[in-house]
Parts: C-alpha cells; sequence; structure tokens
C-alpha cells in the first residue's frame, strides 16, 4: 500500500485498522500488547478525471507521468462495501427482452429465406 511516505509496511501479528484520514494504525495481535503504533498514512488524492489515464496493467496514472499530490479534501470510509454498478433485475430484463429480439429476428431470417426459396420454385415451374 502507497502511503505518504512511500509503501506502508505492516508488521506480522497485527490488527490494522483505518482511519478516515488515511491514518493506518497496529496493534500486536499478540501479547505483549505494546500499545497503537501509527504505521503510516494513505496517500489519497484527488486528480481531475481528464488528467487520468489507464496504463497497460489496468491502473490508473497521470497524463505527464508525474505523481499526484495529496488531497485533505478525501476520506476513507471504513467498513464499507463497495456496490456493483449493475442493477441485477434490470440487466436480467434487458437480457431476456434482447433475447427475444434476437429470436424475433431470426424468424424473419428464416421466413424471409422460405420465401426466396418458393419464389424460386414458382420462376423455375414457368421456365
Amino acid at each position: 500500500m502507497l502511503g505518504d511516505g512511500g509503501p506502508i509496511s505492516i508488521p506480522p501479528n497485527t490488527v490494522v485498522s483505518i482511519g478516515k484520514d488515511g491514518t493506518v494504525s497496529g496493534v500486536p495481535s499478540q501479547p505483549p500488547r505494546t500499545g497503537v503504533t501509527v504505521l503510516g498514512r494513505i496517500k489519497l488524492v484527488d486528480p481531475d478525471d481528464a488528467a487520468l489515464t489507464k496504463g497497460p496493467d489496468g491502473l490508473f496514472r497521470l497524463k505527464d507521468g508525474s505523481t499526484a499530490s495529496g488531497s485533505d479534501a478525501v476520506a476513507v470510509t471504513s467498513g464499507a462495501v463497495e456496490g456493483s454498478n449493475v442493477n441485477p433485475a434490470a440487466a436480467l430484463v434487458d437480457m431476456i427482452a434482447l433475447a427475444r429480439q434476437f429470436e424475433m429476428q431470426m424468424k424473419l431470417i428464416q421466413a424471409g429465406e422460405d420465401n426466396d426459396k418458393q419464389a424460386t420454385q414458382l420462376l423455375n415451374v414457368g421456365g
């Protein structure tokens, strides 16, 4: 994890908590518990969306290659779970509607081919 002063290293057997301001604190999980130790602070940034570009590894970077500066306006929400940006019920309804449209179009294509075959047979009979 990247902190304000570089990578944050967490010692083994440590219970970690993260504050709203990004402060990473640790308490040893096994005796002797020596108290709360501040391990570092997560670097929280708020760059302009237009200044970002997606790298080949899937990570976002600034277009000019520099590092983003920290922002005090950004906060960390502890215990929150990121939700999906997809509504499953709406996606299922859309998928069913698309499947029905596909079936209808396939039937139209099949009907067109049948009409073509019948028209060809009529022309061959008369000739």
